[in-house]
């Protein structure tokens, strides 16, 4: 047998080269589970308002790799004992932390997968991949599940300063164009440090933790929240859950098998066996943008006319108001249109709609950013910085909106 170099590197618009540390990742990277990321996109129909956004989840995971590895250089440095376990795991954990995506991320969770998180199902593919890999990823398991007693390691996974959101703020912007997203990952790793078991961030990088808030808050307005990548993903929403309405009331629809299966079968997450699993892992973004290229032509007037709204990018109208938005303005809108097309008030709701949805760039309810003083004393970021606007970052924003057809204005 020939011996394979597994110590390979990839080529990163964003960091440059990103080096695979050992064997064991270069097998995790290897296995169809993980391969699967590259078939998912990162910001999902964001595409449809930003072209150049079709990077994918397999992109993002590598360049968390890649911080984390920056991060335990630096700790290293400034004296943090990091065993070659603890490395390791933290390296398979952050390499792994969104392998439970669904398509489209977001929308699957919301319709088809019932109630079940992704981070939820990123646990049950690390359990089951730690059973193929002899208990290798045992303690990758445990920093990322929390149960570990350095609580620092879950934080540079898991928090409000993560490798997670240094990485997909940075990609996002580039790939998005949206140039106040750019933070400076590189600075705000330096400035890491450990009190007490606990990630401090050092005095002098206040400003940078400042500017990673403003842009975290800046993308969610311009790229995530963006009305129209917003409007996109619900009407994504709408003709899940109408297909999966029209496959349990047994119309045939065309669609791959993986996506027949969640369609035909409410699954929890107590039901996740190997199989399902299996199953869910042969699921990406390509079933469903063939799935609505099938349906466009269905005789189902909600199905076809949603799915056509998105393979064409012709959706819906949305809008935005401070205020919420009465329920007597989407109920005529609906009599309205039930009654042009021949529908119930009922089916009019797949097409009019309102809801809600906020901001917070930074929470005071979560584990704080904690700022290193100079004096040895540590401060909550909101506290330590002199800068006004971080206290009106972790005020909660609330935005409500209304959805409905064009033809309606």
């Amino acid at each position: 047998m020939t011996h394979i170099n597994k110590l390979k590197i990839f080529n990163d618009p964003i960091y440059g080269f990103i080096s695979i540390p050992n064997e064991l990742i270069y097998d995790l990277i290897q296995h169809p589970y993980f391969q699967r990321l590259r078939r998912i996109s990162q910001m999902g129909l964001s595409y449809l308002v930003y072209p150049g956004a079709n990077h994918t989840r397999f992109h993002h995971a590598l360049g968390c790799m890649h911080l984390m590895q920056k991060a335990i250089e630096t700790l290293r440095f400034k004296g943090v004992a990091i065993s070659n376990e603890e490395e390791c795991a933290l390296l398979i954990a952050i390499l792994l932390h969104d392998i439970g995506h669904g398509p489209f991320s977001h929308a699957m969770e919301k319709s088809i997968v019932e109630d079940v998180n992704h981070e939820a199902i990123s646990l049950l593919f690390m359990n089951q991949l730690n059973e193929e890999f002899d208990g290798r990823l045992s303690l990758a398991i445990q920093v990322f599940k929390g149960d570990y007693h350095r609580k620092f390691m879950l934080q540079l996974i898991s928090s409000q300063l993560d490798m997670d959101r240094m990485d997909y703020l940075k990609r996002d912007s580039f790939y998005t164009g949206v140039a106040e997203g750019n933070v400076n990952s590189e600075r705000l790793i330096q400035m890491m440090n450990v009190v007490d078991g606990t990630l401090v961030i050092e005095e002098k990088g206040i400003y940078s933790v400042e500017k990673f808030l403003l842009s975290r808050r800046l993308m969610y307005w311009q790229a995530y929240l963006h009305k129209t990548s917003l409007v996109a993903e619900l009407i994504l929403m709408k003709v899940l859950k109408r297909a999966k309405e029209l496959t349990l009331k047994g119309v045939a629809l065309p669609c791959s098998e993986p996506l027949l299966y969640f369609m035909q079968n409410k699954v929890a997450l107590e039901d996740f066996d190997a199989e399902k699993l299996d199953l869910f892992s042969q699921l990406d973004d390509f079933d469903i943008i063939s799935a609505l290229k099938a349906w466009q032509k269905h005789n189902d007037f909600i199905l076809s006319t949603l799915s056509k709204m998105i393979i064409n990018r012709d959706l819906l109208k949305i809008k935005l108001s401070a205020d919420k938005i009465p329920m007597e303005e989407s109920q005529s809108l609906k009599e309205e249109f039930a009654n042009e097309h021949h529908i119930t008030l009922l089916e009019a709701g797949y097409f009019i709609f309102r809801g809600k949805i906020k901001n917070q760039a930074y929470s005071k309810e979560a584990e704080p950013i904690r700022i290193l003083k100079k004096d040895k004393t540590i401060e909550d970021v909101v506290e330590a910085s002199d800068q006004l606007n971080l206290k009106s970052l972790s005020k909660l924003v609330t935005k409500y909106y209304i959805c409905f057809p064009k033809q309606l204005i």
